[in-house]
């Protein structure tokens, strides 16, 4: 006897072939996800995710744009903290790019891989410029408030995103040991602080 078809349609599928490719991406890394097996694991027909995905790295940029619109929301979240100085909210940012990156490895590696990638869609260079524009905000008030040196705000913020992206890399390398991140940060930081202050209290 025949099996029966698998369903074509999977409630949100697009959203579950995300949740799914995110497991696998982090299980077993980006040369095994695969939409066949995504559908199979899912309970629906092969041709199912072609709706949303029609290839593999169609699947990779829909990854990379939700990966850069959560570390937008997570960073936002920090630099928004009311109260608090441009050095507090900016040192609360930092924490939150490097939690989101250790938390999510694969999905941070993916994310910077698009990033360098040629003909970058313009939904995933949103999503990046979102991600990417909490730091050059909080510099920018910085400058306002007469405490940091002029200039871009874009091209200094890539002094403290240098710093912090080595740190994601060296400790998901395992090369920091004895000193937790919660200690690092805000030292990497300050010490960024001290390089772009205008010497004013």
């Amino acid at each position: 006897m025949k099996p029966p078809d698998r369903p074509y349609h999977h409630g949100n599928l697009r959203q579950e072939l995300l949740r799914a490719a995110e497991v696998a991406l982090e299980a077993r890394g980006v040369q095994e996800l695969s939409l066949r097996e995504l559908s199979r694991e899912l309970g629906v027909s092969h041709a199912s995710p072609q709706r949303h995905f029609a290839t593999k790295q169609a699947l990779i940029d829909a990854l990379a744009i939700t990966g850069f619109e959560r570390l937008s929301a997570v960073m936002g979240k920090a630099a928004e903290t009311r109260g608090d100085d441009f050095q507090v909210r900016l040192t609360k940012t930092a924490h939150a790019y490097v939690g989101f990156s250790l938390k999510h490895p694969a999905l941070f590696a993916l994310m910077f891989e698009a990033k360098r990638r040629p003909g970058m869609s313009p939904e995933l260079l949103a999503a990046l410029i979102a991600a990417f524009s909490h730091v050059p905000q909080i510099l920018k008030e910085g400058q306002a408030a007469g405490k940091i040196i002029p200039g871009d705000p874009g091209r200094l913020a890539l002094t403290l995103g240098a710093a912090l992206h080595g740190l994601v890399a060296m400790s998901i390398e395992g090369k920091i040991k004895g000193i937790p991140l919660k200690t690092i940060v805000p030292e990497t930081v300050r010490h960024v602080l001290t390089g772009l202050s205008t010497g004013k209290a």
